[in-house]
């Protein structure tokens, strides 16, 4: 986090304490316990004026559990649970943290914080939660903490306000703008804003701490290991909010609202790690999805194998179109919380309908009026407009410049409210490739793949606009472990890989996979099959889908060259997929009529 724009003056101890308060109270800030602890730890022990005993050691015997043979080269939860954190703080100043004065920040390369206070503001502006406002405390009666020097002489002009807010008021910028493009086409709903939990409504997981089913020490190390593996793996998804203990509501009873929790049990047998995983919807005890998980430890060792298997569990629980994402549009209409509108959107990208799209863009365009701050729900309106651009054969919507300009417009409102959100990245992503910025299209995507691997919409996408870039190898294997995940939608990544049958040569695979791919999600799925069906001269079923496209699609036809090189950046490859499509009777050279 960079410190133009902040003064590094003194803070109080006081003042401090209130704003480590403040941080892990809020909802914004999205990690487990442990990690809360990590954040607690360092703060606590900085103010006791024991910052140089902070250390990966000291840190890992403290927080972590771990006992003097801890070895930090062979271990790296400290210096992962370091990373996580420091991006949760980035996203806490970023939205909730957007005016406090006091800023934390653990500086890479340690693990002591810093202390940094904005200029402008007065001690005042600091105060414990819950209590009214009262007269800022004066350094001469508490413990002093300074961090450095005055930055001032980096802003001559004696402006006080931190980069957050002109992130922030960049992307308001942004967004009146888009807003105002939207109350165009849609009818402007009230301006009331909703507040509160309410406002959010995403299903929380408590991860229990999964069961030793063998005997020994470590059985129940791996048990405590991949309960913290799955735990920094679920926190990567934006859609969930993952805990460790259970919610209390304001009157401090236990809320089942949207509560699920997750179990599971590990044993060894011999050099098998078998576990089960279960999720268990807390309101009335059903056991919503179950699962087992084996793997040889001889393999890849133990630390391997134990994150591999906490990654499918967590993909299997969170991953887009997933077990937490299997409702009906019906249940959802008319409420425009955070989480409705992403059920919405993702119900709408299943179905691929006119209907289905239109209810799904009028609730995220609701839903961004009322929480603008929200990144994932700014990223899912961008991927909406995008949608009417890329596919506009199916949605009946005009390709122009106009709505791929909104849509990356939005994009890039959402990685500056959440610069890690992997759903925000995504939708730069597919903005950029459509926009033939390839290049940022990547950089973009590759930050996403970052962000979270187990998310299989992310990793399904990068690998697909890193496979029509040119790059096949990388991108193709991306999407084969994507489509091994169960990626959704159905049937979408398998055209991906009909795509990479085909430029390797091996058409018969490309055709197997084609057949595999929803032939009705795009007519550009379509238009794949027929390519490959010409490049094996299979002329009559070649006909069937051609005629296929005439009857549903018949706007397609005379864009096909533009939509492919849209889509295929290398001259090569647009040449083989175009000589399949001649090859099945249908001319595809500018200006000529398509062949009878």
């Amino acid at each position: 986090m960079t410190s133009a724009g902040i003064n590094r003056i003194a803070a109080s101890q006081e003042e401090v304490e209130q704003q480590l308060e403040r941080i892990l109270s809020s909802r914004e800030f999205r990690l487990p316990e442990r990690t809360r602890k990590f954040l607690e730890f360092v703060v606590t022990e900085t103010l006791a004026g024991r910052r140089d005993y902070l250390k990966a050691f000291t840190i890992a015997q403290a927080v972590f559990g771990r006992d003097a043979n801890f070895d930090a080269q062979q271990d790296p939860c400290v210096r992962i649970e370091a990373g996580r954190l420091r991006r949760e703080l980035e996203h806490y100043y970023l939205t909730a943290g957007g005016t406090d004065r006091i800023i934390i920040t653990i500086p890479k390369g340690g693990y002591a914080p810093v202390f940094d206070v904005i200029g402008g503001a007065e001690p005042a502006d600091i105060l414990p939660l819950g209590q009214p406002e009262r007269p800022g405390v004066s350094g001469a009666d508490h413990g002093q903490i300074h961090a450095g020097t005055d930055a001032t002489s980096r802003n001559p002009g004696g402006w006080r306000l931190s980069p957050r807010y002109w992130l922030l008021a960049a992307g308001a910028v942004i967004i009146l703008a888009s807003a105002a493009a939207l109350l165009r086409q849609v009818e402007s709903p009230s301006a009331e804003r909703e507040a509160g939990p309410s406002a959010n409504n995403r299903p929380t997981i408590i991860v229990e701490r999964f069961e030793s089913g063998s005997g020994g020490n470590l059985a129940s190390d791996i048990s405590r290991g991949m309960t913290d593996d799955i735990i920094e793996k679920l926190v990567r998804f934006n859609d969930i909010v993952v805990v460790t203990a259970m919610p209390r509501n304001k009157s401090g009873q236990v809320s089942a609202e949207s509560l699920y929790a997750l179990q599971g049990s590990v044993r060894l047998e011999g050099s098998m790690l078998r576990s089960t995983a279960r999720l268990v919807r807390r309101a009335d005890a059903a056991v919503i999805w179950a699962s087992n998980y084996d793997a040889d430890m001889t393999v890849q060792g133990i630390p391997k194998t134990q994150a591999s298997l906490a990654g499918d569990i967590a993909t299997a629980v969170a991953r887009p179109f997933g077990v937490m994402f299997q409702t009906d549009t019906a249940t959802i209409a008319g409420r425009t919380d955070a989480f409705s509108c992403i059920l919405s959107y993702y119900s709408y990208r299943s179905e691929m309908t006119v209907q289905a799209h239109e209810v799904a863009k009028s609730c995220l365009q609701r839903a961004v009026e009322k929480m603008p701050a929200d990144s994932n729900v700014v990223a899912l309106l961008s991927l909406i407009h995008l949608d009417e651009f890329r596919f506009s054969y199916q949605l009946h919507t005009k390709s122009t410049a106009a709505t791929l300009g909104l849509a990356k417009q939005l994009a890039e409102h959402a990685v500056r409210l959440d610069p890690k959100n992997a759903r925000a990245l995504q939708a730069l992503m597919l903005a950029n490739f459509f926009d033939n910025d390839p290049a940022a299209a990547l950089s973009a995507g590759a930050g996403a793949y970052a962000s979270n691997p187990n998310d299989t919409e992310v990793a399904g996408e990068y690998g697909l606009r890193l496979s029509m870039s040119g790059e096949w190898d990388r991108g193709c294997t991306l999407i084969s472990e994507a489509v091994g995940k169960n990626a959704g939608p159905r049937g979408y990544y398998e055209v991906g890989m009909a795509l990479c049958a085909f430029m390797r040569g091996d058409t018969q695979a490309a055709e197997l996979w084609s057949r595999m791919s929803d032939l009705n999600y795009n007519p550009m799925h379509r238009l794949v099959l027929l390519s490959i069906l010409g490049a094996l001269g299979k002329k009559q079923e070649a006909k069937e889908q051609l005629e296929w496209i005439r009857r549903e699609s018949p706007a397609l036809i005379p864009h096909i060259r533009q939509e492919v090189t849209r889509r295929l950046a290398r001259t090569e490859d647009q040449r083989r997929f175009l000589a399949g499509i001649e090859a099945a009777g249908l001319s595809v050279q500018d200006g000529e009529a398509p062949k009878d």
